[in-house]
């Protein structure tokens, strides 16, 4: 099975050493590495059809054209958008989260609550904190326990008639918590509130369909899920995206503008002001293709597999403890080595050539939470191998000799 599953070889950027060493790259939650195929999709646009979209009549415009929409189709398919209209994109998961915040301002006010939880990403914190500024609702958090999972009797304790949104990451970041989102959209609805979840975390290691989630909005990131950086989605319901205004001004968003007043573009399009990234869409949608060409079913129960083998395996260094043990996770191993600061850590461990994330990983509440200045995150993707855990576990080892 190991061999019909190794894909390694679709990754340029895995074949190169660093330091000497080959790289063992363990750090996709900060960011994928790249297939061949997307790589190629991108040359590709740039040297047969680049061109500005819409609205033009040349043919390199109208390939161009062809080429994004056929894009924000697969991405849409990608987390089972029913409606690619309901699909906008962004510069990543961050900016569909923003859009969000700066489109619901008016529709907030005094004694309005917006409900996260303390496992939060920045990026699903700070936007409700600006939003909270401007329209003087209240930013609420609800507890996250010791083993970082939700908790969920504070959750429903703080949901409550005066919530207007509950925003929600379907993985952790810093933990990989998998967390019940689709009960708690259901649990949000019926407060009438609406659902944001962050799924920048998810989409690559589970099955995603925002129709069967029944959520309001889920944002994602391109590079996340093997594609390029700079771009990224928000799903919408359609509905909702009709009623939103636009997050910015200019071209490409509108319909018709005069000096006196201007008539926006319908959805997607009137949240895209300006020239898009077109080839990042491009690559975007090749990344979707790619997806769906892999037996992804089996190569998630061998990254779970490969995470298994890394939780029992560091378990076993003495002075090592571990960061958060939910009892649903993906991807994602953090812990702490007694006697050394995470940072040290990293640096050691790239020395032999193994790529780790240290520090607080944007999640400094949860770091608070927990009680700990930031973690070694060792994070795993459909690429990696037993080897690789292997060789984290032979490096942590090595680098304990040193502090």
């Amino acid at each position: 099975m190991a061999a019909s599953l190794d894909i390694s070889g679709d990754f340029p950027i895995l074949a190169r050493q660093v330091n000497g060493q080959p790289l063992t790259y363990l750090d996709s939650a900060a960011t994928t590495q790249k297939p061949q195929a997307v790589i190629d999709a991108i040359r590709h646009y740039y040297e047969r059809r680049n061109a500005n979209v819409h609205r033009a009549a040349h043919a390199l415009a109208e390939e161009a054209t062809a080429a994004m929409e056929d894009a924000r189709a697969k991405v849409a398919a990608l987390v089972g958008a029913g409606d690619a209209r309901e699909l906008i994109f962004t510069r990543g998961a961050t900016e569909g989260i923003n859009l969000v915040a700066a489109g619901l301002t008016d529709r907030l006010g005094p004694g309005d609550e917006v409900l996260i939880t303390e496992l939060e990403h920045h990026s699903n914190i700070v936007p409700w904190q600006m939003l909270c500024q401007r329209s003087g609702a209240a930013l609420v958090a609800c507890r996250v326990t010791a083993t970082g999972e939700i908790d969920l009797s504070d959750f429903h304790a703080k949901l409550r008639p005066r919530t207007k949104l509950v925003a929600i990451g379907h993985v952790s970041n810093a933990l990989g918590t998998v967390n019940p989102v689709a009960a708690l959209i259901e649990a949000a609805h019926a407060q009438g509130a609406l659902a944001l979840i962050d799924g920048a975390q998810a989409v690559q290691h589970l099955d995603v369909d925002v129709g069967r989630l029944g959520c309001d909005f889920y944002a994602f990131s391109a590079h996340k899920l093997f594609g390029p950086t700079g771009i990224g989605a928000l799903y919408g319901r359609a509905a909702l995206l009709e009623e939103l205004p636009p997050y910015q001004g200019g071209g490409e968003m509108i319909e018709h503008v005069s000096i006196e007043r201007t008539i926006y573009n319908q959805p997607p399009y009137k949240f895209e002001a300006g020239t898009p990234n077109i080839a990042g869409a491009v690559g975007f949608g090749a990344a979707a293709d790619y997806l769906a060409g892999l037996p992804r079913q089996a190569l998630r129960d061998r990254e779970a597999a490969l995470v298994s083998q890394a939780v029992s395996r560091l378990k076993q260094i003495p002075g090592l403890r571990m960061v958060g043990e939910p009892r649903e996770r993906v991807s994602v191993v953090s812990f702490l080595v007694d006697g050394g600061h995470p940072h040290d850590f990293g640096t050691l461990l790239d020395q032999q050539g193994i790529a780790v994330r240290t520090g607080h990983h944007c999640a400094m509440p949860l770091m608070e939470r927990l009680g700990v200045p930031g973690t070694i995150r060792a994070s795993f993707a459909l690429y990696n191998s037993p080897a690789d855990v292997e060789r984290l576990v032979a490096g942590v080892e090595k680098a304990i000799e040193f502090v």
